[in-house]
């Protein structure tokens, strides 16, 4: 998967589009990534004994890793990658500048 906990994408797809925020969860089995507030999806939950408040409960919903493109802070929008091996270590390079974009 060309996406990793951490990294800060741009939603390029759905209701969100055009969004940038941080990945949350990284799902790399089902191919879905959690952004912070994208998808955000409202949940009426109930008093129990672990959470005592109860109410609306709004939190982050789960998006197609391909709905999503790594965001570059120099160009400022979401870029396609490719991964290259550089010094024995695989890393995320964009495609248009070929800047690297793992730290």
């Amino acid at each position: 998967m060309h996406i990793k906990t951490g990294d800060k994408v741009q939603v390029i797809k759905g209701k969100d589009r055009g969004k940038v925020g941080k990945v949350l969860v990284a799902l790399p089995k089902k191919n879905r990534v959690i952004v912070e507030g994208v998808n955000v999806q409202i949940k009426h939950q109930k008093p129990t004994s672990a959470t005592q408040q109860g109410g609306i409960v709004e939190r982050e919903g789960a998006i197609d890793a391909s709905n999503v493109l790594l965001y570059d802070e120099k160009l400022g929008r979401g870029v396609r990658t490719r991964t290259e091996v550089q010094d024995g270590k695989k890393v995320r390079v964009s495609t248009k500048s070929g800047e690297k974009l793992d730290k």
